[in-house]
């Protein structure tokens, strides 16, 4: 017995205009340690900011320093998660690359240097930061939490370029 079979095919094309967010990143251990660089960069940022004494008798160097490389990975860490969370592609596609692990080994060696000068500088001259003692000393605390994060960031980056 032999019968027949219609296939109709449709195509149907949209387009839309949305930005769908992907909030499934930010619940993901690379999600939750970009996030918390990012509010640890903002405090440390933050702190130095407002206490930066611009015109004092004695070099700023490590102080300076230390601010330059805390925007530098605020900058950079807030790029990479608003990149991830814009786009679906790109939290899996850029966490298969060697970037992350040179980005986040990069940020853990330079934050973790500017972190150490400036909490012995700001140990050495207690009496030269009489009223910004205590605020930079917390600023240098938390970079040196948030250089950890970035250990931790770069081992997971390690293990995802790895495939493991």
């Amino acid at each position: 017995m032999s019968h027949s079979v219609t296939v109709t095919r449709t195509t149907t094309t949209t387009t839309t205009s949305a930005i769908i967010i992907n909030t499934g990143y930010i619940k993901t251990w690379p999600g939750i340690l970009k996030f918390a660089e990012l509010i640890l960069g903002i405090i440390t940022v933050g702190l130095v900011s407002y206490y930066y004494q611009r015109y004092s008798n004695f070099t700023q160097t490590p102080e300076t320093f230390f601010l330059l490389m805390a925007v530098t990975f605020l900058v950079g860490t807030f790029l990479l998660l608003l990149s991830c969370l814009i786009s679906i592609s790109t939290s899996s596609i850029i966490s298969k690359t060697i970037y992350e692990v040179v980005y986040h080994g990069f940020a853990f060696i330079l934050l973790l240097a500017a972190s150490l000068t400036f909490i012995i500088e700001v140990n050495h001259k207690k009496h030269s930061y009489s009223y910004d003692y205590e605020p930079y000393f917390a600023a240098a605390i938390i970079g040196l939490v948030n250089s950890a994060l970035y250990l931790l960031s770069t081992i997971f980056a390690q293990r995802s370029y790895r495939g493991l």
